[in-house]
């Protein structure tokens, strides 16, 4: 099955690799504005990962994500994360997530910019014998809108339903759920914002978690610089990704 997995990916990647050469889809004036998440562009996106586990089995590695857009309304996302694992002493694929992104309605007020409803699956490829993968499809779908507060200031709230498969190598059934967020955008200048992302995943138990993710665009349409704080309060584990965005 693991083999069947990779295939999936390599070829979903294939179809990226043909089409970045692609300009990003911009906005009207001809500029990237990805301090909102409801503006799609394509992109390729790397980033050095450590995570912090309570039990003492810390990960490292790299975190790989290609974003393309059809276009302006239409996004799809995979995303390959490459880890080490200090408890087994084992590197390897961990489990790779897809998701695809519709902005279904733009400007339907003055205030509202968009509806956009979403599908994200994380698909078992990591090795769970290596504590390196979950061996649980999980899979969820919802929708997130998106409203300005103020020049600076811009709220991305949203709902889903998840639904977490029965693992094959541990006792555990399957779970279903909602997850709620509550991400804010705050712009300190054309070049500097930060995404604030309260999160709770209520199945068979609640899980608390949130991000901090600050980024800053370097080249203007080009090229952004990131740092992230990704604490899950209910695990305890704590992880920092440090990354680039090439927008294409």
């Amino acid at each position: 099955m693991k083999t069947n997995y990779l295939k999936v990916i390599v070829l979903l990647i294939v179809l990226f690799a043909g089409q970045f050469q692609m300009t990003a889809q911009k906005d009207e004036q001809g500029t990237v504005d990805a301090s909102k998440p409801t503006n799609l562009y394509t992109q390729v996106n790397g980033a050095f990962e450590y995570q912090a586990h309570k039990n003492g089995s810390d990960l490292y590695g790299t975190r790989v994500n290609l974003q393309y857009a059809f276009n302006p309304d239409n996004l799809l996302l995979v995303e390959v994360p490459f880890l080490y694992n200090e408890g087994s002493n084992k590197f390897g694929l961990s489990d790779t997530r897809v998701r695809y992104f519709h902005a279904l309605k733009r400007n339907i007020t003055k205030r509202l910019i968009a509806i956009a409803p979403y599908a994200d699956v994380t698909i078992p490829t990591g090795s769970f014998k290596n504590g390196l993968g979950s061996d649980v499809w999980s899979l969820s779908a919802g929708v997130v809108a998106g409203y300005v507060v103020s020049p600076k200031i811009a709220m991305f709230p949203g709902v889903g339903f998840v639904y977490v498969t029965e693992p094959n190598d541990y006792a555990g059934k399957s779970q279903s759920g909602v997850n709620f967020q509550t991400n804010m955008s705050i712009s300190f200048s054309q070049q500097a914002f930060l995404f604030v992302n309260p999160t709770v995943t209520i199945l068979s138990q609640t899980i608390w978690s949130s991000e901090f993710n600050f980024n800053y665009m370097i080249t203007p349409n080009k090229l952004k610089v990131n740092a992230s704080y990704i604490p899950n309060f209910t695990n305890n584990i704590n992880t920092f990704r440090i990354g680039a965005t090439l927008f294409l």
